[in-house]
């Protein structure tokens, strides 16, 4: 393989090797850029700073479409995956979420193993102080233009496009206890001077708050007095890239689960003295859905106990990450605190918990490309967005890549609707509500998640994925092969019938009521008790050609399944994602002056003029714009 050496101009430079600088890196050198991937470590690709795990509730959703349109996070995750479990399977199909474990030391080398592969990607270590400009003189609104950068050891190397994927780094402070080091994980330094640069550019910063809970030595726990939490037994791949017959490709562990108790709560409410969250040290907004152990006693006192999972962190280590047990409270009250969960009573803490203070840039100030509004050619993506979570991090990440390549491509930027993708949801959410502490996603935050599941991702992304060149012709063609099975079998259920003789036997096996007459084997199917595998099990199908072709394709027979029992459901969802989409594509222009409509309100004034919405349907989500704002923009639009 042949060295790749640092140039001074590249096409788009990357800031920051996390989860979403790797999916921006990949996505803009698959497309044609040369890329520079600027890091502070380069043994830090990838790393995973908190838990050890990839995808989860509507997180898992993120993660299929990233891999839909030709990222590779899930790719990564199945090839270090040492635990694969679907969440939710007792509800509905829209909730459905994967989620595996992964090996954060595997995930790591397969991230760098990857990144290096990749031809035009150029990793650099060194640190980003600042981002030369030169100032703009189009007519598109923006004050300046990207030159390039310079970094930490005085390097200037000039580009089209920064893309600051720079996490918790940005000028980040630990705190534990009374303790303060400047850091974003640890043993690794804060990122400096690039908060000011921008800052002098015009953009404004806030902090926000995250945390992590302690690592656990293995080898001083007593898993006997703790619960078994399997993986599936037959696990499934996130990425459509990975070989089946060979998945997993690791050996698949168990994770364990205990709790805390009024004991652990006692004893952690005598800290609370020395709480950097409570004494007011930590300025920065944390995230309430993913609170701290103390701020979980604090906020919820009526509860006698607290979750506590216990999941390897890796195969060959002997560390426990503590998941439910995120804390900032001094060592020697973690560690006394922890002695009195079941199983833990003579545990080793290998790390202590922390929590992060960082800088990030309110979104008020980007596009829905994640473009930013005053310099053009920089993108902001990940947790300098005010986002929590590696998913959340990658989707933005493969976003801005794609859109910063296809701006210097001058192609058409890739914007995706609610009703597209969990993606969509992601961003336009960013952009409409300007989150002001850490944004998660959640499967209620999309309204169409029924048809916005995780399982047809590949039928929803993976031909925008195949346009933009990060998807192969192959893998298109086997999509396709898959969606004509699909309708084949929603057509055979159909038009079918069957005779009591052949059904009623398996009906009362079923505890469903028998039929009396030939009836439609979709209309059996819908009967909660009914699956497609008993239909297709029945001798009458046995010499079935077509049947026979479909049968051991689980993703063909799943898709068949939801289409036809959720029928009524998903007809009503397509309806109101019509009707959304209509006001969706009424565009404002770009140029348009809200100044010049009187009647509109002087709070939808001001948050029209700063979020610049790109259609009517996005302004009306605004919250404090109005109908009777909206009536109005329409008036003057048409006049």
């Amino acid at each position: 393989m042949s060295i790749k050496r640092a140039q001074k101009y590249y096409d788009i430079i990357v800031i920051g090797a996390g989860h979403a600088g790797i999916e921006a890196s990949s996505s803009a050198a698959r497309m044609g850029m040369s890329v520079a991937l600027i890091t502070m470590d380069l043994g830090a690709i990838g790393r995973m700073s908190c838990n050890p795990a990839i995808g989860g509730t509507a997180k898992g959703h993120l993660v299929k479409e990233i891999d839909a349109l030709g990222g590779v996070m899930g790719m990564l995750a199945d090839k270090t995956g040492i635990q694969f479990k679907m969440l939710n399977m007792s509800k509905g199909p829209a909730v459905w979420s994967p989620r595996c474990q992964s090996d954060k030391d595997l995930y790591s080398l397969a991230a760098a193993e990857y990144i290096n592969s990749v031809d035009n990607i150029f990793v650099i270590q060194d640190m980003v102080k600042m981002i030369d400009v030169d100032e703009y003189s189009g007519a598109e609104g923006y004050k300046y233009v990207i030159k390039g950068i310079r970094t930490e050891l005085g390097y200037e190397i000039k580009c089209k496009s920064v893309i600051i994927t720079s996490g918790t780094f940005l000028n980040a402070v630990m705190h534990t206890g009374v303790s303060k080091t400047e850091g974003g994980r640890v043993d690794e330094k804060s990122a400096t001077g690039l908060s000011e640069c921008l800052s002098k550019l015009g953009f404004v910063t806030g902090r926000l708050k995250t945390g992590t809970p302690p690592r656990l030595d293995i080898n001083t726990i007593d898993f006997s007095k703790t619960e078994v939490q399997p993986g599936d037994k037959t696990p499934v791949p996130f990425s459509f890239r990975t070989n089946k017959s060979t998945f997993p490709n690791q050996k698949q562990i168990d994770c364990y689960l205990t709790h805390t108790n009024s004991e652990t709560h006692e004893i952690l409410r005598t800290g609370f003295e020395d709480s950097p969250m409570f004494t007011g040290r930590i300025k920065g907004v944390g995230p309430r859905y993913c609170p701290s152990i103390e701020d979980k006693i604090s906020r919820f006192s009526d509860k006698p106990r607290h979750q506590i999972f216990l999941e390897p962190e890796t195969l060959n280590g002997n560390t426990i990450y503590m998941n439910g047990f995120s804390t900032s409270l001094a060592f020697d009250i973690q560690q006394k605190a922890a002695r009195t969960v079941p199983g833990l009573e003579k545990v080793e803490l290998v790390k202590q918990g922390y929590a992060v203070e960082y800088d990030f840039f309110p979104t008020f100030q980007i596009y829905p490309t994640l473009e930013t509004k005053i310099v053009s050619g920089l993108y902001n993506a990940g947790q300098v967005n005010g986002t929590s979570g590696y998913e959340e991090a990658a989707a933005q990440g493969l976003v801005a890549g794609i859109n910063s390549a296809s701006k210097l491509l001058k192609k058409e930027p890739l914007i995706l609707k609610r009703s597209d993708a969990y993606i969509g949801v992601l961003i336009d959410d960013l952009i409409i509500k300007v989150p002001e502490e850490p944004y998660r996603m959640f499967t209620s935050s999309a309204e169409y998640r029924l048809t916005l599941r995780q399982d047809n991702a590949d039928l929803r992304l993976m031909e925008t994925g195949n346009k933009l060149g990060l998807v192969e012709n192959e893998y298109l063609d086997l999509l396709r092969h898959k969606y004509i099975s699909i309708q084949e079998g929603i057509k055979f259920l159909y038009a079918n019938t069957i005779k009591p003789k052949d059904i009623n036997e398996l009906l009362t096996l079923k505890n469903s009521s028998p039929i009396p007459q030939n009836e439609f084997l979709a209309n059996l199917l819908r009967r909660n008790e009914v699956s497609i595998k008993d239909l297709f099990s029945l001798d009458v199908f046995k010499e079935n050609n077509f049947v026979q072709s479909i049968k051991s394709n689980e993703e063909v027979l799943n898709q068949i399944e939801i289409e036809i029992k959720y029928e009524g459901y998903i007809k009503r969802q397509n309806e109101q994602v019509e009707q959304f989409n209509r006001t969706e594509n009424l565009k404002i222009p770009a140029s348009f002056n809200y100044d010049n409509i009187k009647s509109i309100s002087s709070e939808a004034l001001d948050k029209l003029k700063k979020i610049k919405p790109l259609s009517i349907g996005q302004a009306g989500r605004i919250a404090g714009v109005r109908p009777s704002d909206i009536s109005a923009i329409l008036i003057y639009m048409r006049g």
